[in-house]
């Protein structure tokens, strides 16, 4: 498990998490090494979390079994590094991820093989810029240093919000630290500008009282979607799993909506927060049910179609020179899933 006060554990979307599926594929570089253990009847595969209040319905739906009772054994696992994560799913020792739209298309464009077949929830707030308040907007960024967690969400976040005021990366002198290192750097008034997020994010901004959150993803509410994605060939040769898969987090989010406060509960053991401290830190995301599921994964005339925020995710990174080209989304999508959960509803 997890804990944010532990130095040890891995980050939100710097660990991300994966899945060894029952192909018996290899974990590479992880914290922790022990093998599932199979039980009849039940598909066993491994998966490794980061702590984030975003994973709350998966939480839900592993500690009250839902899974299991849907033939699916999961034993989480760590990951120390987003690059050896990336890589490993990228070699094929990896079966699934969690990755945002900016890390899902660096893959892409990579040609990973995979498909998206969850919108794990969209980030309305979770992420944010500090800034002192000697800084009046982020054009004041021109010529100062940032803290922020480099080749991570908050680095691209970072860019987007640089470019939609007309400046750059080369603009900033980029200071790298981990989520948590550059709030802490923020509050004892070691640098005056650090990107992070929540529940960073929340402490930094009310202990430096010398300074305001400048920007957050409710500005930008397309920025930061984070996914569900497998490999293609895992996808076709275990459906089943992926179906389980996704019908447990909705279980998971069921349960949080019918039973706030156990739910609540049992995702901050996980955080290693307060049930309160998770009550507010969950209003700065949004959790896509069923239909809005449908419509971001099936739906192309919908204004939510991810599809838009992906290609458009996509020129910007190759205007940044992140990629050398744009991949091809025409089968990225697979709502069949999420389908499935609501045509048996």
């Amino acid at each position: 498990m997890n804990r944010l006060g532990d130095s040890m554990s891995c980050t939100r979307r710097q660990a991300l998490w994966f899945l060894v599926g029952a192909a018996g594929a290899g974990v590479l570089h992880a914290c922790t090494t022990a093998d599932p253990t199979p039980q009849e009847n039940t598909l066993s595969t491994s998966m490794g979390l980061v702590t984030w209040i975003g994973l709350t319905p998966f939480y839900i739906a592993q500690q009250k079994g839902f899974f299991k009772e849907l033939d699916i054994n999961l034993e989480i696992k760590d990951f120390s590094a987003s690059a050896d994560s990336l890589a490993a799913f990228a070699a094929g020792h990896l079966k699934g991820l969690a990755p945002v739209t900016s890390e899902a298309m660096l893959l892409a464009a990579n040609g990973v093989d995979f498909r998206v077949v969850l919108v794990e929830d969209i980030s309305v707030g979770a992420d944010g810029i500090l800034a002192r308040n000697s800084i009046a907007d982020i054009k004041d960024f021109k010529g100062k240093q940032i803290a922020v967690d480099q080749g991570s969400v908050s680095h691209y976040f970072l860019l987007q919000v640089l470019n939609e005021f007309g400046l750059s990366a080369a603009d900033i002198a980029l200071v790298a630290m981990t989520p948590d290192a550059a709030a802490t750097a923020y509050e004892t008034g070691e640098i005056d500008i650090a990107v992070t997020y929540s529940p960073y994010l929340d402490k930094a901004k009310i202990t430096q009282k010398d300074g305001r959150v400048i920007y957050d993803s409710s500005q930008m509410p397309s920025a930061i979607v984070d996914l569900y994605v497998f490999e293609t060939k895992f996808i076709e040769s275990y459906p089943q799993a992926v179906g389980a898969f996704v019908r447990g987090i909705f279980q998971g989010l069921d349960f949080l909506k019918t039973n706030r406060q156990e739910g609540l509960e049992i995702a901050a053991k996980y955080l290693d927060i307060t049930p309160n401290e998770l009550d507010e830190d969950l209003k700065l995301l949004q959790f896509p049910d069923v239909q809005m599921n449908l419509e971001m994964l099936g739906n192309p005339a919908s204004e939510r179609y991810l599809l838009k925020t992906m290609q458009n995710m996509t020129e910007f990174l190759k205007q940044q020179n992140q990629i050398n080209r744009v991949p091809n989304f025409s089968a990225l999508l697979a709502p069949e899933f999420v389908k499935a959960v609501a045509a048996s509803a």
